[in-house]
């Protein structure tokens, strides 16, 4: 099985800038060795079931409980029959039908 989500979060009760709460966030994702791609608008992790990353969303919110009064966070779910390695085929997937790689 293959489960790719995407998800951001963040609190609304801090500064204007975010980053030093996704930062935060990140460092939970990275270490738990889960393959990931952080975007511009969110991170995109790959895991064999959901409630693997669901285990991972709920560590970043009892992170963020600690000093922050509301999180906000979107979620978007792919869940998949079939082996996982689907955060870079889907890349190549689409530049081989391009026929050219992408700048992206």
């Amino acid at each position: 099985m293959s489960a790719l989500v995407e998800f951001a979060m963040f609190p609304t009760d801090q500064t204007e800038s975010k980053s030093a709460f996704v930062a935060r966030v990140l460092d939970i994702v990275d270490r738990s060795g889960l393959p990931y791609q952080l975007t511009p608008m969110g991170t995109i992790i790959e895991a064999e079931t959901v409630s693997e990353i669901f285990a991972l969303i709920e560590k970043a919110y009892a992170d963020l409980e600690q000093d922050c009064n509301r999180i906000y966070s979107v979620v978007k779910i792919d869940y998949r029959k079939g082996p996982i390695g689907r955060l870079t085929k889907k890349k190549v997937s689409v530049e081989e039908k391009l026929g050219r790689k992408l700048n992206g």
